[in-house]
């Protein structure tokens, strides 16, 4: 007669567990709604060979610029929000959602990425056990978030729904949702606590990525408040707001990609300019001294 698995076997073995199918289903047979617990909030490094897209994956097309931008910040951060796959036995999962982190890994050339492991028929428990998730006290913003797209993605909650099911208004889930779009130097600050969900949401309102990781490398520095972020912010919308709109003169492609990466490098404002003599300049912005010294820091590194 095998021996009952106690609560604790469950949460120090669960990655034992996914290993062993006999173990895993007789883990099952015991208390599924238990397992299912367990692997809502736990993270298993799986091969990426061992992961197959889905067949009934809807969305075909993803933007190549895009999914190289991608792959080059998990060359350098790593997957901050795992994907989730459905295990099919002890080396084989299939995608359930994001297939394009999973394409950007690839491009990567991870050898495993983390993932939120579910068995097949689990999705009520699921949905209970990921409401469950939220209510912990030690969740970071990064990880409620993640938690609210699961339910979203793995559960087909719609916003009203999702709001209903947790006891959340509405715009406190989209605040959180939000968070998803930053950056990944800023999602990597919240996760590590540097950042407050006031600074966070503050950001999660500028659609100038450059700006944003200005403001980070800002609020790291001088460990500015967030009405002081918040400041910063409306200065920089009314500047905006407040210039004349020009032609449009936008760059090549190929130039607009380098001024980008200059953006990204600096984490300023930086416009390229070029004539067709292929004369031009580049120019770097900042706002302050303390702006001014951080960039020639970067410099001085280089």
């Amino acid at each position: 007669m095998s021996k009952k698995l106690n609560k604790a076997d469950f949460g120090k073995g669960i990655r034992a567990l996914l290993a062993n199918p006999q173990q895993l289903e007789q883990a099952v047979q015991e208390d599924a709604q238990e397992v299912v617990r367990e692997l809502t909030h736990t993270v298993a490094m799986l091969p990426i060979d061992q992961i197959e897209a889905n067949p009934f994956q809807p969305r075909t097309e993803f933007d190549q610029a895009a999914l190289n931008e991608l792959a080059d910040s998990i060359r350098l951060h790593g997957l901050i929000q795992p994907v989730t796959v459905r295990r099919l036995h002890d080396k084989a999962y299939q995608l359930i959602s994001g297939e394009r982190r999973f394409r950007a890994s690839q491009m990567a050339g991870l050898a495993e990425i983390p993932a939120y492991v579910r068995l097949a028929e689990d999705q009520q428990m699921l949905e209970m056990a990921l409401i469950e998730n939220i209510q912990r006290q030690d969740l970071n913003a990064m990880e409620v978030a993640i938690s609210y797209q699961r339910l979203k993605e793995e559960c087909n909650l719609t916003d009203e729904t999702l709001s209903d099911r947790v006891g959340k208004q509405r715009s406190t889930i989209t605040n959180y949702l939000r968070l998803l779009k930053l950056p990944v130097d800023i999602q990597q600050a919240i996760k590590d606590g540097k950042l407050s969900m006031g600074h966070a949401r503050a950001l999660a309102g500028v659609s100038d990525i450059a700006f944003q990781l200005s403001l980070l490398r800002q609020i790291m520095h001088d460990d500015l408040s967030v009405r002081a972020v918040e400041t910063l912010i409306a200065r920089h919308q009314e500047d905006r707001a407040g210039k004349k709109a020009k032609p449009d003169k936008r760059l090549p492609e190929h130039l607009r990609n380098i001024q980008d990466q200059f953006r990204a490098f600096f984490g300023a404002k930086v416009d390229l300019k070029r004539d067709e003599k292929g004369k031009g300049q580049i120019t770097i912005k900042f706002d302050n001294d303390s702006e001014l010294n951080r960039l020639i820091d970067l410099i001085d590194k280089e």
